[in-house]
C-alpha cells in the first residue's frame, strides 16, 4: 500500500487565492489532483488543507487534514500530512496543487522504483528532480529538521547519502514517456 499525499494548504497569495481552489477546465485542482493520486494507484489519499479550507469543495475519494499552521509553510504541512497516515502506510507519494499537468504515469513510476526497493523515489525531468516524490516511513523522522518554511524534504536528500548511494548513481531510467504526457519524468532518482 502506498498512501498519496496532496499538500494543498498555502495561501496562493500571487493566485489572489488558495491554489486548491483554482479551476483548470473547470475542475478545482485540489479535485485534479487527487485523481492523479488515486488514477497512479495511490491509496489512501490525504489532502492538507489550510487557507480558504472553509471554501473547499467536497473531496470525494480523499481524506481531508486539516492545518491550523499552513502559514508555517510548506514544511509543516508535509510534516501534518505525513503524521495524518495510517500506521499500516509504509510509503507515501507526495505532489502539491499547483502542479496540474502532472501525469498518473509519474506517480506509478515512482511507487514501481519503491516496489524495487526504493527508500526515497524522485521524478526527475531533464535532470532536474521535481513531483512526485515518494517517501518510505524510514525517512519520515528524518524530516523533521529539514522541513521547515518552504522547505520540504530537498534539503534532506542532498545532505543525507546514508539513506542510499544518493542522486549520481541511483539513477534509473524509465523511459521517455515524452508520447504518452509531456510532463512525464525521463529518469527517476533512487535511493535503495
Amino acid at each position: 500500500m502506498t498512501a498519496g499525499l496532496l499538500l494543498a494548504a498555502g495561501a496562493g497569495r500571487r493566485y489572489g487565492r488558495p491554489k486548491a481552489l483554482v479551476e483548470l477546465d473547470g475542475e478545482p485542482l485540489v479535485r485534479r489532483a487527487i485523481r492523479l493520486l488515486g488514477d497512479g494507484g495511490c491509496a489512501p489519499v490525504h489532502v492538507v488543507l489550510g487557507a480558504g479550507v472553509d471554501e473547499m469543495p467536497d473531496l470525494p475519494g480523499a481524506v481531508p487534514v486539516r492545518h491550523d499552521r499552513w502559514s508555517d509553510g510548506l514544511g509543516s504541512s508535509l510534516l501534518k500530512g505525513l503524521a495524518s497516515l495510517p500506521a499500516a502506510v509504509p510509503a507515501a507519494v507526495v505532489v502539491l496543487v499547483d502542479q496540474p499537468l502532472l501525469s498518473p504515469i509519474a506517480v506509478r513510476r515512482v511507487r514501481a522504483a519503491y516496489a524495487d526497493g526504493a527508500v526515497v523515489a524522485v521524478a526527475t525531468y531533464a535532470g532536474r528532480r521535481g513531483h512526485p516524490i515518494l517517501l518510505t516511513r524510514r525517512t519520515w523522522p528524518l524530516l523533521s529538521g529539514y522541513a521547515v518554511g518552504d522547505r520540504g524534504a530537498r534539503d534532506l536528500l542532498r545532505d543525507r547519502p546514508d539513506l542510499g548511494r544518493g542522486l549520481g548513481r541511483g539513477r534509473r531510467r524509465l523511459g521517455t514517456g515524452a508520447k504518452e504526457f509531456p510532463t512525464t519524468p525521463l529518469t527517476c532518482t533512487v535511493w535503495p
